[in-house]
């Protein structure tokens, strides 16, 4: 592991095509490089704090999942083998081992692509409020925490600043046409269900989830017009993941993903409004040990 965290990369004469939330990507002409830092943010802000080696985790671990899922649909990678990383990079092997991705160029559908099987967060205080979520109309009498009899699909639009917004199913096919919506409505639950399968049998329930897709047209791989998955899919940062064994409703989880930061940002009051305060040590240790373990139950393995 890293003895020390990595805020930004920089990896001088390879061309910077954007700076993330989390991530630093490059541009390798029709092909990105994608390196996860070890920044987290919380409510849609970068914590000033980094998480020791949460890059390489959730690099990790979205490449197992990645792989996990392809037979349901395609996806970016095209090598996390930093060997096979053309000669220009090799230089940078040091950093961008364990936490960097070459992927496929694509572009991106501009829809957060959301699936909950669990009513928590933001869902539960809607369906406090109306009664349903993303206008889908709920049974009356659930529960924090609640399991869902179905998965059920609340997108969202992409901001490149500031919160998501919530969006119905009808909204998203006004803005991407039926044709695309059916694809990502319909691999989203697909991937979620084969997931949570495999995330219960290893005591870990995935509450909700969120997918990015993007088009390809003239790939490495010769395809076009073709939806696949990108950007990073079942991490701690894009879902909730909670013990199975403690798993009870009416409240809040425990939680393997980063629901420290948040709890600790509430408990000092934070405004939510950038820029967000630093965390403490405690929360980083706490963070760190809970993104391992979900890591390391999920994938059999100890990085």
């Amino acid at each position: 592991m890293d003895s020390k965290p990595v805020i930004k990369v920089e990896l001088p004469g390879i061309k910077l095509f954007k700076r993330g939330k989390v991530r630093d990507v490059f541009d390798l002409g029709d092909k990105l490089l994608i390196v996860a830092t070890d920044r987290i943010s919380a409510f849609d802000s970068v914590i000033p704090t980094p998480i020791p080696d949460k890059g390489k985790i959730l690099n990790m671990l979205s490449l197992f999942w990645f792989d996990h899922t392809k037979k349901i649909i395609d996806n970016h990678v095209i090598t996390a083998d930093v060997k096979k990383y053309p000669k220009e990079l090799q230089k940078y092997s040091d950093i961008l081992e364990g936490r960097s991705v070459i992927g496929r160029k694509a572009e991106l559908i501009e829809i957060e692509c959301v699936v909950r099987g669990y009513l928590s967060g933001s869902a539960w205080a809607e369906y406090k409020e109306k009664g349903s979520v993303s206008g889908i109309k709920l049974p009356s009498g659930l529960k924090e925490s609640s399991r869902l009899s179905e998965p059920i699909f609340t997108p969202s639009t992409k901001a490149s600043t500031g919160h998501d917004i919530n969006i119905t199913e009808a909204e998203m096919r006004k803005m991407v046409g039926d044709e695309v919506a059916d694809v990502l409505k319909t691999k989203t639950l697909e991937v979620y269900k084969a997931a949570c399968r495999h995330a219960e049998s290893k005591g870990i329930i995935i509450a909700d989830t969120k997918f990015e897709f993007g088009v390809i047209d003239g790939s490495p791989r010769g395809e076009a017009g073709k939806i696949i998955l990108i950007d990073e899919i079942l991490t701690p940062d894009s879902s909730r993941f909670w013990p199975k064994d403690s798993y009870k409703e009416g409240g809040p989880q425990k939680s393997y993903d980063k629901q420290f930061v948040r709890d600790y940002l509430i408990s000092i009051n934070w405004d939510k409004n950038p820029p967000a305060p630093p965390l403490t040590e405690e929360v980083v240790r706490k963070t760190r040990e809970k993104y391992l373990e979900a890591y390391q139950k999920l994938t059999g393995k100890i990085l």
